[in-house]
C-alpha cells in the first residue's frame, strides 16, 4: 500500500513503514474449507532461530521451543544423551553444566511486552483483553463471513464497517468504557486517515513502533493472520488489499479508547511501557538455554535417522517390477508404501507431491468455483472441470439448491421451531445412524477432464515425468494414489487432505494424471521427446484413505487394465491395507486391533480419527532404494529423485524451492502448535464452533483460532508431535544443492538460520556431509560453531 499521495509528516511515514514491516511478520492463514499448513515463524525465516523465539517472546509470550519436561524425558529414553547437550551448550557460549541443571527445571513462561489493554486490566481489574477480543471477534464473524450466516453483513472497507459496528456498539460503555460509542463516531472514516490520528494520540515514536505494533497484530490472533492470508492470495494474482492493515488500526483505536478513558491511571504506566517497546532484542539467559536444549534434540534426531537409513535394505540388480505405485509425499504414504512392498515384493513403490505436478484450478460438479488444487506457493497455470453433459449438470444445480433452501428453512428464524416441533422425530434414525457411525463414504465426482491442446498436454506430461524420475523402465501398471480423509464432523477436515491440492483430497489430480498418460496422442508426443511409454503399460488412478488406510481404485479406470495385473494390485493393497491399519492401531487412542479405524471416519464423536501428519520430521529426496526396508515410523516425506536423470539439476531446483518449503511449512505449523498452543494452535475442539465458514472460535466467541487443534497433537497424557526440526537430506552432489541455495537466498536463509537441517546423502545411502553457515562439513567431524 502506499501513503506518500496523503500529506503526512515524514514521522508518521516512518511509521506507516513500521505497520508494513510489522504485517508482513504476520503469518497467513486460509479458511476451512482449505485448511493449508503455514510455517508461524514465516516472518522470522530471515533471523536465526534465538533472535526470533527473542522476538516473538516478547511480542506473543509464545514459545518456540520444545518444553523442558519433553526433552527430559527423551533424554532418560535415550533419545538424546549428556554429550549431545554438553555440546550445544558450548556451541551457544553456555556453560554446559548450566543447561544440564536446568533441563530439570520447570520451563519457564515467557510474558509478552504489555499493550494498553494489558495495562489497563491491572489498573481497573476488568479484562480488557478479553473483551476486546469478544468485540472484535463479533464483528470480524460478520464481516468476513463466507455463506454461514442467514443474513449477511453490509459490504465495505473493514475499517470503515467496524467503525459503523463500533458506534452503535453499547457493550465497551455497560463495562466501564465510557464514551466508546462517541469515541468511535469521531474517527475517520479512511483507515491511512485513522492510522496517523491514533498513533499520535498514543504519542508512539518510531523507535516504539515496530516492537508496539507487532505486538498488537498478534494480540488480534487469527484475524489478522486470516487477513493477511486474503491479502496473500490476492497478491499470488498480483492484486494488494488493505486488510490486515485495517485490523491493525482497529486494534490501535481500542488502546487510544482506553487510555483516554482511564488516562489518569494509564499514563505513567503507558509512558514506561513505550519506553519498554524500545529496547533492543537481547536474548535472555532462559531463551538461550532452550535454544541450546533444542539444539541437541535436533542433531540427535538427525545422527538417529542417519542410523536408521544406513540399514536400508537396498536390492541392486533387483528384477523389473510388476506394478509401479506412485504415491504422494505425505508422512502418512510411507507406513502403507512399506507395507505394500512387504505385501507383494513385485511392487514398486515412488514418492511424488501429491498434486503430481498438475497446478490446476478445478472446477467441480454443479459449480462456478474453481478450486486450487496444488500448493500454495505455486500459481494455478492449468484449469480442469468434471467431464458431464450441460443437462447433467442442470440437474446437480436444481439437486443442490433444493437442499440448502431446505437447510436454510430449518435453521432460519421462525420456522426452525415449528420445524423441530413437528418433524424433530423422523429424524431419529439419521441421528441413530451417525451415532452408530454408519454414514456412507462420499460418492466420487464424474471424470474429470484437462482443458488443454494437445501440444501443452504432450508438454505437461514431460514435465511430470521428468520431475518424477520416471521416463524409463515402466511397469505393465503404474498406480496414482491420491490422499484424502472420509471424515465425519470435523471443522478441520482440510488440514487432513492433501497439503499439495491445496487442502482437498489428491482424487482429481490423480485422476487427470492416469488419463494424460493413457492418452495415445500423448504418448506419441512423448516418443518424439525421448520418453516412450510401452503400449502395454496402463495408468490406473487410486485414492488412499488415510483414516481407514483402505486405497480405493476408480473403476473408470480399470477396464483397461490385464486381468492378472488388476487382481495382483488389489489382492496386494488388501493384505497392505491390514498391515498399515494394525500398526497404526496402536499409537491412536482406543483403537484396538486396527479393525475399527474404517468406523472412526464416521464417527461424527471422535476427536481423533487419525494424527494426521503429527510426527514427521524428515524430508527424503532419493531413489527408494536407498531408505526401502527402513521403519520411518510414518515421520518422513519421501520424494524419488534420481540425480543422473537431472541434466542441469533442474528437477533438483523444483524440489528444493517448492516440496521442501511446503514440507518445512508442515512440521513448522506442527511445532508452532505443541510449543505454543495459545498463540498458534486451534485449542480444543471440543469447544469449537465454527464462525462464518472460515474457522473456529474456542466457545461462543473471542479470538479466531488458526493453525492445530489440541487433539490433533495431544493423546491426553502426552504430546503426539515432536517439537523437531526438519532435516531434508538430499541424495545428490553438494556442488548442486550449493548451487541452488545460491540461487534462492530464502531458502538458503532457512538452512543458514537453523530453521531446516540439510544433509547430503551418498549412493550407498549413507548420510556424509551436514550443511552449516554456507559450507559442508563431514558427518564425522566435528560441528561447526553455529553463530546466533
Amino acid at each position: 500500500m502506499s501513503f506518500h499521495s496523503y500529506q503526512f509528516p515524514g514521522a508518521t511515514l516512518q511509521l506507516f513503514a513500521a505497520a508494513e514491516k510489522t504485517l508482513a511478520q504476520i503469518p497467513p492463514a486460509f479458511g476451512l474449507e482449505a485448511t493449508v499448513a503455514v510455517n508461524p515463524y514465516l516472518g522470522q525465516a530471515g533471523e536465526s532461530r534465538l533472535q526470533a523465539a527473542t522476538r516473538l517472546a516478547r511480542v506473543a509470550g509464545a514459545r518456540t521451543t520444545a518444553p523442558r519436561e519433553a526433552i527430559a524425558q527423551w533424554l532418560e529414553a535415550g533419545r538424546l544423551t549428556l554429550q549431545d547437550i554438553s555440546a550445544a551448550a558450548i556451541e551457544a557460549g553456555l556453560d554446559p553444566d548450566q543447561v544440564r541443571k536446568a533441563l530439570h527445571a520447570p520451563s519457564p513462561a515467557y510474558r509478552p511486552d504489555p499493550t494498553l489493554a494489558d495495562l489497563a486490566a491491572k489498573e481497573t481489574g476488568q479484562d480488557w483483553p478479553a473483551l476486546i477480543a469478544d468485540r472484535v471477534g463479533l464483528w470480524a464473524g460478520g464481516h468476513f463471513d463466507k455463506g454461514q450466516a442467514l443474513w449477511p453483513a453490509p459490504e465495505g472497507a473493514a475499517f470503515k464497517a467496524w467503525r459503523a459496528f463500533a458506534l452503535r456498539d453499547l457493550t465497551p460503555g455497560l463495562h466501564g468504557l465510557r464514551g466508546f460509542c462517541a469515541f468511535a463516531a469521531s474517527l475517520p472514516t479512511d483507515a491511512r486517515a485513522a492510522f496517523a490520528e491514533l498513533t499520535g494520540r498514543l504519542g508512539l515514536s518510531t523507535e516504539a513502533a515496530p516492537l508496539y505494533l507487532h505486538r498488537l497484530a498478534m494480540s488480534l490472533g487469527g484475524w489478522a493472520q486470516y487477513a493477511r492470508g486474503l491479502g496473500w492470495a490476492d497478491g499470488l494474482k498480483g492484486e494488494r488489499n488493505a486488510l490486515a492493515f485495517e485490523m491493525l488500526v482497529i486494534r490501535l483505536a481500542w488502546e487510544v479508547a482506553l487510555l483516554e478513558c482511564f488516562r489518569d491511571r494509564l499514563s505513567a504506566p503507558w509512558t514506561r511501557a513505550l519506553k519498554d517497546h524500545t529496547a533492543p532484542l537481547d536474548p535472555s539467559l532462559d531463551l538461550r538455554i532452550d535454544l541450546a536444549l533444542q539444539e541437541a534434540a535436533d542433531r540427535a534426531e538427525e545422527r538417529a535417522l542417519a542410523e536408521t537409513l544406513a540399514a536400508a535394505d537396498e536390492r541392486t540388480g533387483a528384477q523389473a517390477p510388476d506394478i509401479q505405485a506412485v504415491f504422494c509425499i505425505d508422512v502418512r504414504s510411507e507406513p502403507f508404501r512399506r507395507a505394500l512392498e512387504a505385501a507383494d515384493p513385485g511392487v514398486q513403490t515412488r514418492g511424488f507431491a501429491g498434486f503430481f505436478g498438475l497446478p490446476i484450478a478445478h472446477r467441480g460438479l454443479a459449480s462456478d468455483q474453481r478450486d486450487a488444487r496444488a500448493p500454495v506457493l505455486l500459481e494455478t497455470g492449468v484449469e480442469s472441470q468434471v467431464a458431464v453433459s450441460d443437462k447433467a449438470d442442470q440437474a446437480a444445480r436444481i439437486a443442490r439448491r433444493a437442499t440448502r433452501a431446505w437447510g436454510r428453512f430449518k435453521l432460519a428464524a421462525v420456522s426452525s421451531f415449528a420445524f423441530v416441533e413437528a418433524a424433530g422425530p423422523l429424524y431419529l434414525g439419521k441421528l441413530f445412524g451417525s451415532a452408530m457411525a454408519q454414514e456412507t463414504a462420499p460418492i466420487p465426482e464424474p471424470v474429470p477432464a484437462l482443458d488443454l491442446p494437445s501440444d501443452e498436454r504432450i508438454a505437461l506430461a514431460g514435465r511430470v515425468l521428468q520431475a518424477m524420475s520416471l521416463t524409463s523402465d515402466f511397469a505393465p501398471l503404474v498406480l496414482i494414489a491420491g490422499h484424502g480423509a472420509h471424515v465425519t464432523n470435523a471443522p478441520h477436515a482440510s488440514a487432513l487432505q492433501c497439503g499439495a491440492c491445496g487442502g482437498h483430497a489428491g482424487d482429481v489430480n490423480a485422476r487427470l494424471l492416469a488419463e494424460l498418460l493413457n492418452d495415445p496422442v500423448v504418448r506419441k508426443g512423448l516418443s518424439r521427446n525421448g520418453i516412450a511409454i510401452p503400449p502395454e503399460t496402463r495408468f490406473l488412478a487410486g485414492l488412499h484413505d488415510t483414516v481407514s488406510d483402505e486405497l480405493r481404485l476408480f473403476e473408470d479406470g480399470t477396464a483397461a487394465v490385464p486381468r492378472a495385473h488388476l487382481a495382483q494390485l488389489q489382492t496386494a493393497l488388501a493384505k497392505a491395507g491390514q498391515i498399515a491399519r494394525t500398526a497404526r492401531a496402536q499409537a491412536l487412542p482406543r483403537a484396538g486391533s486396527g479393525a475399527d479405524l474404517p468406523r472412526r471416519g464416521k464417527d461424527w464423536s471422535e476427536l481423533r480419527p487419525e494424527w494426521g501428519l503429527a510426527g514427521c520430521r524428515a524430508f527424503i529426496v532419493a531413489p527408494r532404494a536407498r531408505s526401502r526396508g527402513c521403519d520411518l515410523g510414518g515421520r518422513a516425506f519421501l520424494h524419488d529423485y534420481d540425480w543422473r536423470q537431472d541434466a542441469g539439476f533442474s528437477t533438483l531446483e523444483l524440489i528444493l524451492t517448492a516440496p521442501a518449503v511446503v514440507t518445512s511449512w508442515i512440521a513448522l505449523q506442527y511445532n508452532g502448535s505443541a510449543t505454543a498452543p495459545e498463540v498458534f494452535g486451534a485449542g480444543n475442539k471440543l469447544l469449537h464452533n465454527v464462525v462464518g465458514g472460515i474457522g473456529v472460535f474456542e466457545g461462543n466467541g473471542g479470538d479466531l483460532r488458526v493453525g492445530l487443534p489440541m487433539q490433533s497433537m495431544h493423546d491426553g497424557e502426552r504430546l503426539r508431535h515432536d517439537p523437531l526440526r526438519l532435516s531434508v537430506v538430499v541424495a545428490a552432489p553438494t556442488e548442486a544443492i550449493t548451487d541452488v541455495l545460491e540461487r534462492h537466498p530464502q531458502l538458503k536463509a532457512l538452512f543458514d538460520n537453523g530453521w531446516l537441517s540439510l544433509q547430503a546423502m551418498d549412493d550407498a545411502g549413507r548420510i556424509t556431509a551436514r550443511y552449516e553457515n554456507g559450507s559442508w562439513v563431514e558427518r564425522d567431524q566435528p560441528s561447526q560453531i553455529r553463530a546466533a
